[in-house]
């Protein structure tokens, strides 16, 4: 039998928010067995050129690192150590990445189909901004180690420095201009994870040779570990994302749903977790603020409890499935605390850790369970013809 072609029937609704025409193409893609449909007319323009600009950027800075080399009389350069090219790499790249990222950013909020951008409050552009600068530094210099670990003592002259630096630089625009254009909620809830759980695990490696886990989690934030101000830092910076998450995702969700007083109240249950993590890391388990540090770490494990127990109530169309997740583990919260404090089974850092992955873990879960209530207003049903 002879393959015949069949018409795509979009609904009117579906049409509508994305201002389709009759005469309006659409390019048709298989990708996994699935069907994409992308409008040309509404594929970003600034998406169209962004291979432009990382070439023509990197260029530019490895030909200024070329010339400076020149003027300094800088002839050969180590690959890392002090005035390396791996020093040249990671602070170029920070900055320049940084920049085209805010630039793209900003240009973009210009798209009318980019739904993340519009309902992004200017407030929460600087947090955006130096979340995704941190993980970039971050990457490179883990980069770099392995680089300087990989090719111990390698040198290089100052042309092709000038070459592997572009070429980095390249790589790094590409990266940072890609993530400026398809940030949405569940990249922000990625980059989330990615702070929070590197921040601390740096701290945890740092202070290694204390024998923090001897002491508890919040050591690693005191002024008797080793750079606990990045500890702090950490949690601080944590915070300011979680609120920007919660901004945009009621932002979006209002659009769909009434405003009424639970999802008011389940906001600011949310932010109310924020704030309180924001608040551990302003007041370290020093001895000046040991006291106010406990009561805001017992408030935010009350909030997350509080969030646990009246999320079925609070949640639009909430599925058993996640009711049931929620109440284990506030289950599991409970019984590790009672093992802690009665039993006397888990130690202080054990049940801080476990805790601490627990209620991160479920706020996650929180924050896709909307994001998918979000992305399920804009489904429907097509039809062959």
């Amino acid at each position: 039998m002879k393959n015949r072609n069949l018409q795509l029937l979009i609904p009117a609704d579906i049409s509508e928010k994305l201002s389709l025409k009759g005469d309006d193409k659409a390019i048709l893609s298989v990708r996994n067995n699935k069907l994409i449909v992308e409008f040309q007319e509404n594929q970003s323009h600034t998406a169209k050129n962004s291979f432009i600009w990382p070439i023509i950027i990197a260029l530019i800075t490895s030909i200024v690192f070329y010339i400076y080399c020149i003027v300094q009389n800088i002839r050969f350069i180590k690959l890392v150590g002090n005035s390396s090219l791996a020093t040249a790499i990671i602070i170029l790249g920070a900055i320049i990445g940084t920049i085209l990222f805010t630039f793209f950013f900003i240009i973009d909020r210009k798209n009318p189909h980019n739904e993340f951008a519009k309902n992004v409050y200017w407030r929460n552009f600087p947090v955006i901004v130096i979340s995704f600068a941190l993980i970039l530094a971050l990457c490179l210099v883990s980069a770099m180690w392995l680089l300087g670990v990989l090719f111990k003592g390698a040198m290089f002259d100052n042309f092709t420095a000038s070459i592997i630096l572009f070429v980095f630089c390249t790589i790094i625009n590409l990266f940072m201009i890609h993530f400026a254009l398809i940030i949405d909620g569940n990249v922000l809830s990625t980059v989330l994870t990615l702070v929070i759980i590197s921040g601390v695990a740096i701290s945890m490696a740092v202070n290694n040779r204390r024998y923090w886990w001897q002491h508890n989690l919040s050591f690693l934030g005191t002024n008797q570990a080793s750079s606990g101000w990045q500890f702090n830092a950490t949690l601080i910076l944590s915070a300011f994302l979680m609120l920007a998450l919660i901004d945009y995702l009621f932002v979006s969700l209002h659009n769909i749903y009434a405003h009424t007083w639970k999802l008011w109240l389940l906001r600011v249950l949310l932010t109310m977790v924020a704030i309180n993590l924001a608040l551990v890391g302003v007041f370290p388990n020093d001895a000046s603020f040991h006291n106010l540090h406990d009561h805001v770490a017992f408030f935010l494990i009350y909030f997350v409890l509080i969030l646990i127990i009246g999320i079925r109530w609070l949640l639009p169309a909430i599925t058993k499935e996640f009711i049931f997740l929620s109440y284990a583990v506030g289950i599991s919260l409970i019984v590790s605390e009672l093992l802690f404090s009665v039993v006397g089974y888990f130690s202080l850092t054990a049940f801080e850790i476990i805790s601490f992955m627990l209620s991160f873990g479920w706020l996650l879960l929180v924050f896709n369970y909307i994001e998918g209530l979000i992305d399920n207003d804009i489904q429907s049903y097509i039809h062959l013809e």
